[in-house]
């Protein structure tokens, strides 16, 4: 057994040593409480102290029943907050595109200019990720249900507020204030599905609210065609009117939010105390952690050192760059293809249904297979394809617009690398702190690729944009091999802890006392990545 000085050593003191030394040492800080504290219980220095009213010391056995009843109230009450939520924020961002061949770049002639138009999508996500750390650090810190009402009013005020715009400056104003407070959406739903839900229930809660963006293409291509059907002449022109009615009925939704989301399973007031605290239990098995206010500076220093966040960033910014041009040029390329108002209306609801069976059918396969690499890398087959067509063949025929059609279709296979890799996220990254940062790194990424998105897709390369298909076959190539070092990494990651386990068998925790200490998925030797 290590001395007691060794023991006791801060956790910066263990992060600064090097090879087997730390790994032990690490091990250690696990096996023995500090300040005199006993190995089988909690660390109650580190645990949240909410939740230490509700945890117990070591795992409770909860039954196969009745942990199928805890998961149906949670998804009764939290669920379809975050799936109908993410649909409005969606349906909302989406907007513009629909608005796109509704009127409102002939009103605002500037917006004709495919470059002043693709800043209107760039300046959201340059929104996005001026504010998204501050943002990562509220929601840590604030009661995640008020934060997330609070910013549904804001946006929903300022999206209405898009019916009222004249000139070029008023148009970014509202897009970059939308950005601002849609921010909050997705880190808010990473958090969410980990306080929650199980570690193997991750994937499918992260894919049920994420596919809305699928949704809101195929309500909003039907939604807007009804807006279309709106005469000019008459009080509000089409553009106006989807605006103002989004607006409004996402003020609504956001202030039933307040009333009905509970933050945590700590302070659900609707839940018993009892169920509370099986809900707490529910999660320990995670090793992930449920909430803590602490922040740990040695945390952030693991997570910039961490190859794994970087690998996430990569993924995000090689998804989001093609999918943010790809969605706000969605209705002019379709249109492109020589296609009518009517025809190009309906024809993006189908790209709806592609996202939908998309994000289905890779997340069933990771269920299936438990391989969620392999299954992103088999979801770029399709990208590439499409993509390569897209580039070669020239729209001479109708038998030529279909194919086009088709395969600007199948393009879109990659989402599912972006929706898998956030929940790997909020699955393989441990400590508080730590997945913080991580969440805002990866989402400040995320942002990165959404801005620069639109900006590949030039005035002078329509209407084939071979520029900006160029630009996307690059992500496809270098996403490939991110998803490649990043699986051979979390493999390797998990022999080298099997490894300090057989030598040190004292540091298995099989009753999960340290489950709620606030430990990263690096410091915690009974941690095992999902790959």
């Amino acid at each position: 057994m290590a001395s007691h000085d060794k023991v006791h050593q801060a956790p910066e003191a263990v992060h600064d040593d090097i090879g087997d030394k730390k790994d032990i040492s690490q091990v250690e800080r696990v096996m023995s409480a500090e300040e005199g504290l006993e190995k089988d219980h909690m660390n109650y220095n580190r645990v949240d102290k909410e939740i230490a009213k509700y945890a117990s010391q070591t795992a409770t056995y909860i039954s196969p029943e009745e942990n199928e009843r805890l998961r149906k109230m949670i998804n009764r009450r939290v669920l379809p907050v975050m799936i109908i939520t993410y649909f409005i924020q969606a349906l909302d961002k989406g907007t513009m595109s629909f608005a796109s061949i509704m009127g409102i770049r002939k009103d605002i002639p500037v917006l004709a200019n495919d470059q002043k138009w693709a800043w209107l999508t760039t300046c959201i996500y340059i929104a996005v990720l001026i504010v998204e750390y501050p943002t990562n650090w509220a929601i840590q810190r604030v009661p995640n249900a008020k934060y997330l009402g609070i910013n549904i009013l804001l946006w929903s005020t300022v999206l209405a507020c898009h019916a009222t715009v004249r000139t070029y400056p008023q148009v970014v104003a509202v897009r970059t204030l939308l950005g601002i407070f849609e921010a909050v959406c997705q880190p808010t739903f990473l958090v969410m599905s980990s306080m929650w839900y199980k570690r193997e229930e991750q994937a499918i809660i992260v894919t049920c609210w994420y596919m809305m963006n699928g949704a809101q293409q195929i309500v909003g291509g039907l939604l807007a065609y009804c807006f279309s059907l709106i005469k000019p002449g008459g009080v509000l022109k089409s553009w106006e009117a989807i605006f103002l009615t989004y607006g409004c009925f996402s003020f609504i939704w956001g202030i039933f939010v307040l009333w009905w989301l509970p933050d945590s399973p700590m302070r659900a007031k609707c839940f018993s105390e009892e169920d509370k605290k099986l809900m707490v239990e529910r999660v320990r098995s995670n090793q992930t952690g449920l909430q803590n206010k602490t922040f740990r500076g040695y945390q952030i220093r693991e997570a910039l050192m961490d190859p794994q966040i970087w690998c996430y960033c990569l993924i995000q910014i090689c998804t989001t760059l093609p999918t943010s041009g790809l969605g706000a040029f969605s209705q002019i390329i379709i249109k492109g293809f020589q296609f009518t108002l009517l025809q190009t209306q309906l024809l993006a609801m189908v790209l709806g249904v592609v996202i939908i069976i998309t994000l289905v059918g890779s997340t069933w396969l990771v269920r299936k297979t438990g391989q969620n690499l392999l299954v992103m890398m088999c979801f770029l087959i399709p990208s590439y394809v499409g993509t390569i067509i897209l580039m070669t063949v020239k729209n001479h025929n109708q038998a030529s617009k279909i194919g086009l059609l088709i395969s600007y279709y199948i393009v879109l296979s990659f989402w599912a690398a972006q929706t898998l890799a956030m929940s790997m996220l909020s699955r393989n990254i441990a400590g508080q702190t730590k997945k913080s940062l991580c969440v805002a790194m990866n989402f400040i990424a995320w942002s990165t690729g959404n801005a620069i998105g639109p900006q590949v897709f030039r005035n002078d390369d329509k209407p084939r944009y071979f520029i900006a298909f160029s630009t996307h076959m690059g992500c496809y190539v270098l996403l490939l091999l991110v998803l490649i070092f990043l699986r051979f990494y979390l493999i390797a990651m998990n022999k080298k802890k099997d490894a300090l386990l057989s030598e040190v068998a004292e540091a298995r925790d099989d009753a999960l006392v340290h489950a709620f200490d606030d430990l990263t998925d690096k410091e915690n030797p009974n941690f095992r990545y999902v790959f």
